[in-house]
């Protein structure tokens, strides 16, 4: 959609005032001095390059819109997972690195990098759990 001063166009209302203009420079043409095809073609390309745009822009909206989606679903989902693993002893590394520890998941808190685990007096990110028991 193009805009020009505040007015908004689509596409197709470019292309058919585009064809409207076309038939009455054909039509009030010199006959001794006719239109270059080469210009009209070149135009007519630039309104369809201009519609595949638009057509583009249109489907990375709706990507954009899936996207959130499924991000907000993988939350709920590693909320949900998170909040099963309360009062489960697992086992973890913490910070992926170091001596491989255990305890009892007291609760969970949400970090802007995820959820977290309450693990005795830690806060354990989930993929740092190696495994969970009883």
């Amino acid at each position: 959609m193009t805009t020009v001063a505040g007015v908004s166009q689509r596409s197709e209302d470019l292309k058919l005032d585009y064809l409207k203009l076309l038939v009455t420079q054909l039509q009030y043409q010199n006959p001794l001095e006719p239109m270059d095809n080469s210009e009209m073609t070149s135009q007519l390309a630039q309104i369809s390059q201009l519609e595949q745009l638009e057509g583009i822009n249109s489907q990375l909206g709706q990507l954009d819109a899936f996207h959130s989606a499924f991000a907000e679903a993988l939350m709920v989902a590693q909320r949900r997972y998170a909040a099963s693993l309360i009062g489960r002893q697992v086992t973890f590394v913490p910070d992926g690195q170091g001596e491989v520890q255990d305890g009892r998941v007291s609760g969970v808190e949400m970090s802007d990098g995820g959820f977290l685990l309450q693990v005795g007096d830690q806060l354990v990110a989930l993929d740092a759990i190696k495994g969970i028991r009883e």
